[in-house]
């Protein structure tokens, strides 16, 4: 890549609007060198790296890492943490480094909540523990927020596909942050450590009451994920914005079915550098494209144990039997309904024949109580889904081990097939 075309690509991330995390991948395409962004008190704002090794020697200042301070006039605004494979142009380099100097002053928040007081707070919210919207402005004043106009929740989950190494869940965590920051600067984000939670659940609050804004903080969020994260599946839900604070802890609860939404049509996204194998996600959902979730969510918040009722009576037995012998009655109960009840469809999309799909059939009708032959157990099952997504229950996902019609399933631990 000549200088020029270089330079083309990283104007393109700043005039975009695309943010920190752009312009730094484009300028370690344009320096052929593995970057990290960290601003004046050393948080880390923006990493382009290979790997999560080569992430963490960048920040590690590990061999052949050079660290540039990024000044603007005489104020040193953060480092920038390089280790190039070729020898780069002196002029490119000063002038990247005053183009990303420029960024990072840009989208810094002076008097950042420290990790754990915002850690506190968003967990608070998603429990729903706080009082009333003058408690909640309170506590986000105590963080130098300010969300009198308003904010939006997002949620983002990642699951990885492969081994892992330690500490990624905390890498998850300050990709969704460093994804929101680089649109809105004072977006706090936390691991939701939630009971039951899939993966890496992320809670984020995008200040302020402009939906645009809101919607580009959640898109960077996925693009960040997908670009920092190999071999993982995302999904990323928003809710609507809070206009009142009292109404955050409603906004949590549409950001979380937005996930689970999304999360059980299967559109995780993959890494793209060599990511997992799901279908990615494009785009996050947003609540208003929950579609018949949305009436659920107010069955949850006024009478959750009739929620709960509703699908212990259909599909529990369907998640207790995947659970205990690893196969996939609920993904194949999920691919014939979005087949509108046709067999053929149904095998194609899980790649099976169809006499594992009448049998696995058979298996659910014996299991609920409902035939999905009529239209009544259709509709039942079809809501039993719908409940376990408003209620949060991850399925158990793993690969049915039949042979046909006749065949049996292989008990966990006994010698799962790939």
């Amino acid at each position: 890549m000549t200088e020029l075309a270089a330079l083309d690509a990283v104007t393109e991330a700043v005039e975009s609007g695309a943010g920190l995390p752009e312009v730094v991948r484009a300028a370690a395409r344009a320096l052929d060198a593995s970057l990290a962004v960290t601003d004046a008190a050393g948080a880390t704002l923006a990493v382009a790296a290979r790997s999560s090794a080569d992430e963490r020697a960048l920040l590690a200042k590990g061999d052949r890492v050079v660290v540039l301070p990024l000044r603007l006039a005489d104020a040193v605004v953060g480092s920038l943490h390089m280790r190039a494979r070729t020898e780069p142009s002196a002029s490119l380099q000063r002038l990247l480094l005053t183009i990303i100097g420029s960024e990072v002053e840009r989208v810094r928040a002076p008097d950042r909540a420290s990790q754990e007081a915002a850690g506190e707070f968003l967990r608070a919210l998603l429990a729903r523990e706080l009082g009333g919207g003058e408690e909640i402005l309170a506590r986000a004043r105590q963080l130098s927020l300010e969300i009198s106009d308003g904010a939006t929740v997002v949620v983002a989950r990642a699951r990885p596909q492969a081994p892992t190494e330690e500490g990624w869940r905390e890498r998850v965590r300050a990709a969704v942050e460093r994804g929101a920051r680089a649109v809105a600067g004072r977006s706090i984000a936390a691991l939701a450590e939630r009971d039951g939670a899939a993966g890496a659940e992320v809670i984020l609050l995008v200040p302020g009451g402009d939906d645009g804004l809101a919607a580009r903080a959640a898109d960077a969020v996925l693009r960040e994920l997908q670009a920092g994260l190999a071999g993982y599946a995302f999904a990323v839900g928003r809710s609507r914005i809070a206009e009142d604070p009292g109404e955050l802890p409603r906004a949590a609860a549409e950001a979380l079915l937005a996930v689970n939404v999304a999360d059980g049509r299967g559109t995780g996204a993959g890494g793209s550098a060599g990511g997992g194998d799901g279908e990615r996600q494009d785009v996050p959902l947003a609540f208003e494209q929950t579609g018949a979730y949305r009436l659920l969510l107010s069955t949850m918040s006024e009478n959750p144990r009739e929620l709960q009722r509703f699908y212990a009576e259909t599909v529990e037995p369907l998640v207790a039997y995947d659970e205990q012998y690893e196969t996939d009655l609920v993904t194949t109960l999920e691919t014939f309904l979005d087949a509108d009840g046709n067999v053929a469809g149904t095998a194609q999309r899980l790649f099976t024949h169809r006499h594992t799909v009448y049998y696995r059939l058979e298996r659910i009708r014996e299991l609920s109580g409902l035939d999905v032959g009529s239209s009544d157990g259709r509709e039942k099952l079809s809501l039993g889904l719908k409940a376990m997504r408003v209620l949060g229950i991850a399925s158990a996902r793993g690969p049915a081990s039949e042979a046909g019609a006749g065949g049996g399933r292989v008990p966990r631990g006994s010698g799962r097939r790939g």
